[in-house]
């Protein structure tokens, strides 16, 4: 059976909403802004999706969310709707790590090159992973402060996400390509949860908490 799941992003401000069936998208319903809108359109692209995909909310046979690291209150909104949903359709939720997510989508496009996955953390501070061009992990997730010799010894690679436009400049004489069309999507959860779902690796709701990485802070 290919299961049909829902994928709920709201670690940045980009609000995502994807379904699928299998490993293929059934559909999509996207929209990043200058501010945060997951709490009025979160709900409201959930319907679009399921209508666009042609599917009732009870033929779902799991949701998959986004836990961070990201924006404080963006998490919380995705994780409690994606709980309130599972709780109320009696389904399972996998949770999967923001950069798992990003990276899942750079790997599409750079399936041979190293690639770098950046959220933005403030100043000149991102959240951010490597992976190898065999989809390993070169270096693990964390939050650091870039400065203009971070990650010289990983030379060539490619970075993206909404944490990298900031680091064009200091990177700008670097064997390092940014690559601004990359964005975190709902979409870049589908192969992850379908793996998740098939080995039966469920979380468990009454456990699932957002990955902050940092210190709550106010304005988050």
């Amino acid at each position: 059976m290919q299961p049909h799941i829902l994928h709920i992003e709201t670690a940045t401000k980009m609000c995502s909403v994807a379904v699928s069936k299998g490993g293929s998208v059934l559909s999509a319903v996207e929209k990043e802004t200058d501010t945060y809108i997951h709490g009025e359109s979160l709900t409201l692209f959930i319907i679009d999706a399921l209508k666009e995909a042609k599917l009732l909310a009870t033929e779902l046979d799991a949701i998959s969310v986004s836990i961070g690291p990201g924006s404080y209150t963006g998490l919380r909104i995705g994780l409690s709707t994606a709980k309130g949903l599972c709780m109320g359709l009696q389904i399972p939720i996998i949770c999967i790590p923001t950069l798992d997510s990003l990276l899942a989508q750079g790997k599409l496009k750079y399936p041979d090159r190293i690639i770098c996955g950046m959220l933005d953390a403030r100043r000149m501070e991102v959240y951010t992973k490597t992976c190898k061009a065999d989809g390993s992990a070169l270096r693990e997730l964390k939050s650091l402060v870039i400065e203009e010799d971070t990650f010289i010894d990983d030379e060539p690679f490619i970075y993206f996400g909404d944490g990298a436009p900031k680091i064009q400049d200091l990177w700008k004489n670097r064997n390092a390509e940014f690559d601004p069309f990359v964005k975190i999507s709902a979409k870049g959860q589908v192969k992850l949860a379908l793996t998740r779902y098939l080995n039966r690796n469920f979380d468990h709701l009454s456990n699932c908490k957002p990955l902050y990485l940092k210190t709550f802070g106010i304005n988050s």
